[in-house]
């Protein structure tokens, strides 16, 4: 039996709000348990692949666990090479690095660097805790460039789901001056990624009623989307204030920046609720006179290119990795 919603679909009971924990908790420990699972698997071992891994390097002072990251490197990699800043999804609210293990890997066989990070979670630390700490890492990469062989000059930046607007986020902080001064740190460094690629992105977290005005979405869904954008940024929040939690409604009002648009490549699959935000995303990208390749891949769910025995994940990723490859251009 469904709770009691509100007009727009947010939930109006008390028990309502301890269903949605409850549900949650459950999604985030089976998400964890696969992923540590998977991570015992002999190809998941990062030597087998000719990689090492830094594990736990702090990137911000204090002592909070979430600031931390790990760095994903071949076996005998000298001098400067691509670098990947990879952000973990999860609603905001759950997973971590450990849990994208996956990606790290993916990426460094290709011969790159991977910076994966951990920050802050929902709904105990709601925005700007997570972008905050997104810039905070990003500013320790430019730091650590020369030292940790980071080539700046293509450098990548990559994330799926809310991942994948936290990307977005860091993107916007390059690209333009922003009054917050975790992004006016970002900005004032001077550094502009070659590539973005932003998987099956909640872009827009200030409006999750869009989703299902456009089409009607079973109440597990619809309550994940509530329970994703509600935690992040808590309704009533000052929109000024709050701006870069929906960096796809400022590149859809943004000039073109002074600054070089990198290259886009969005995935996504057509059965995945938060379709729309990928063709916005691209139409925004295109209006500023930069290149978004959005790829739809038919049948597909949320964040299907992790799923990588199924066909069109490995063709997500071929197509991906492809794209980077031709848009870093030579060393």
């Amino acid at each position: 039996m469904n709770s009691p919603t509100r007009p727009n679909g947010r939930p109006s009971t008390s028990f309502g709000k301890l269903r949605q924990r409850a549900a949650a908790r459950g999604l985030a420990t089976t998400f964890e348990s696969l992923a540590r699972l998977g991570g015992l698997a002999p190809q998941a071992r990062p030597e087998r692949h000719g990689l090492r891994v830094v594990r736990d390097v702090a990137y911000k002072g204090g002592d909070h666990p979430a600031w931390t990251l790990d760095i994903y490197e071949p076996q005998g990699l000298r001098g400067k090479a691509p670098v990947v800043f990879y952000v973990h999804g999860g609603g905001f609210r759950m997973l971590s690095k450990d849990t994208h293990w996956l990606m790290g890997l993916a990426f460094a066989r290709e011969g790159w660097r991977v910076v994966s990070v951990n920050y802050r979670l929902a709904p105990k630390h709601p925005f700007p805790a997570a972008a905050e700490d997104c810039c905070a890492a990003f500013a320790w990469m430019i730091d650590q460039a020369d030292a940790r062989g980071f080539d700046l000059d293509q450098l990548v930046i990559a994330g799926e789901s809310a991942g994948a607007n936290l990307a977005t986020m860091l993107t916007v902080a390059c690209l333009y001056p922003r009054p917050e001064p975790w992004a006016a740190a970002i900005f004032a460094r001077g550094v502009v990624p070659r590539v973005v690629l932003p998987a099956c992105g909640v872009l827009e977290v200030s409006n999750p009623e869009r989703f299902s005005a456009r089409r009607k979405l079973p109440m597990v869904v619809q309550d994940a989307i509530y329970r994703c954008c509600d935690s992040y940024l808590p309704p009533g929040s000052d929109p000024e204030a709050s701006a870069l939690a929906s960096p796809l409604t400022l590149l859809e009002a943004a000039d073109p920046p002074e600054r070089p648009l990198p290259a886009f490549f969005a995935p996504v699959g057509t059965r995945d609720p938060l379709l729309d935000d990928t063709r916005r995303l691209q139409a925004a990208v295109s209006n500023l006179g930069g290149r978004c390749e959005a790829r739809y891949y038919p049948g597909e769910v949320h964040a299907f290119h992790a799923f990588l025995w199924r066909s069109n994940a490995q063709r997500c990723w071929q197509e991906m990795l492809g794209f980077t490859r031709e848009n870093l251009g030579p060393a």
